[in-house]
């Protein structure tokens, strides 16, 4: 079946390139223009993935992606939906990195090529689909059946909450997260919070890892957030 996808998008000329063209490279495209909108369709479609565009008339697209990620009471949408913003033309890595922040698998700046983005959102959907039981990100395997964890075929062990930022990190190894984002996804958190929890985890976690290989692992971006790669 084809992947549904959720344009949030508020202007017209700009929504009606995106839903015929990818219409006709067979995606099924539901469309709305405003924030409220999107979150009615996101709970009663259930897309694949959603892409966002700027501005929206009740909302700022940075705001829809946060709530998308975060939920809200008594309403029911996959917070795991493939989510990509496109930002302003004027757009710099603040931008983006504030939007990878707000949960975004990936961030596309206007003017964008079609074709671009058609491959950026092929992109996530394999990613989201390829996301199963077993988790690989070079010699590392992350099983989340046993969870159990091994580099090289040894096997590390890692606290509860170090093996749920590793599953995190694990499902895109070379996206940097967010720390608002790793601490909303591992620790609950439901605002910014000024904490060395995530800090002292990923040491601990990056040092258990290094001691069955080489490879470095859980990387700190600075004043970005962590990836589990390099490049």
């Amino acid at each position: 079946m084809a992947a549904a996808l959720l344009l949030a998008e508020s202007e017209p000329a700009t929504r009606g390139f995106l839903e015929r063209h990818l219409a006709e490279d067979g995606f099924r495209v539901v469309g709305a223009g405003a924030c409220g909108e999107a979150l009615e369709l996101a709970e009663r479609a259930r897309p694949d993935l959603v892409l966002v565009g700027s501005p929206l008339p009740d909302a700022t697209a940075l705001e829809l992606c946060r709530r998308l990620r975060e939920g809200e009471p008594g309403r029911n949408w996959n917070r795991e939906v493939g989510l990509i913003l496109l930002g302003p033309p004027d757009a710099d890595a603040v931008d983006r990195a504030r939007a990878l922040e707000r949960g975004c698998d990936d961030y596309v700046p206007r003017p964008f090529e079609y074709p671009e983005l058609r491959a950026r959102i092929r992109a996530v959907l394999r990613r989201a689909k390829g996301s199963g039981d077993v988790l690989e990100a070079g010699a590392l395997l992350v099983d989340k059946r046993t969870r159990q964890v091994t580099v090289h075929g040894r096997v590390v062990e890692v606290s509860g909450k170090e093996f749920e930022l590793l599953v995190k990190l694990a499902t895109d190894p070379r996206r940097v997260f967010g720390k608002d984002e790793l601490l909303r996804d591992v620790w609950g958190f439901r605002s910014s919070a000024r904490t060395r929890t995530l800090d002292s985890h990923a040491s601990r976690l990056r040092t258990k890892l290094r001691a069955v290989g080489d490879e470095r692992y859980v990387l700190n971006v600075w004043g970005v957030g962590y990836r589990l790669l390099g490049d």
